[in-house]
């Protein structure tokens, strides 16, 4: 298990190795598809197929880590409270040549009890940081902002900038971010 430690903030972090707790890995199940339960239920998500995203949860953490990226699990107050992962950037994504080398990060989700206390920051700035030490030249993401307003301007101030659409997503209204590395 490999944890994160936050100097004291009251929750931790933990990358979700292949290794990990069948505890864990159903807590990482749990969060995942709450999060696909929130998209559904948001204007414009009729097209989210929840279903891919049940697939994609039943074999965490192989479905990032078979994409060359990962996943963590944010911990607080003893319980589980958010999660997020990432994978490469799929080549036939975008034609900006930096997508070559870029992560797209994927399902960052804090449960309701855990908003506030600075999971979603910390969830991003983990993957941000494991992105600069892989060396990745950018990274991608794509979000809702009428539906996830807190994301997206979490989003913004990490630095992440508008740019031209680089996935087929079929969730209406979107907006599609960049951050360089």
């Amino acid at each position: 298990m490999a944890t994160i430690e936050a100097d004291a903030r009251p929750f931790y972090l933990e990358q979700i190795a292949p290794t990990a707790s069948e505890s864990t890995l159903q807590q990482a199940r749990e969060l995942l598809l709450e999060y696909g339960r929130f998209v559904v239920a948001q204007p414009g998500a009729a097209r989210f197929c929840f279903g891919t995203l049940e697939k994609e949860a039943a074999r965490l953490p192989f479905s990032y880590i078979e994409q060359g990226g990962g996943c963590l699990i944010a911990h607080a107050n003893g319980q589980p409270a958010g999660f997020i992962a990432w994978r490469v950037l799929p080549l036939t994504a975008a034609s900006d040549p930096a997508a070559s080398n870029s992560w797209e990060l994927k399902r960052l989700w804090v449960r309701p009890a855990g908003r506030g206390l600075g999971l979603g920051r910390a969830l991003t700035q983990a993957v941000l940081d494991r992105a600069v030490a892989a060396r990745r030249s950018a990274i991608f993401l794509d979000t809702a902002p009428a539906s996830m307003a807190s994301a997206h301007r979490l989003y913004l101030d990490l630095g992440f900038m508008p740019c031209a659409r680089y996935n087929n997503n079929p969730v209406e209204a979107l907006a599609y971010l960049r951050k360089d590395l």
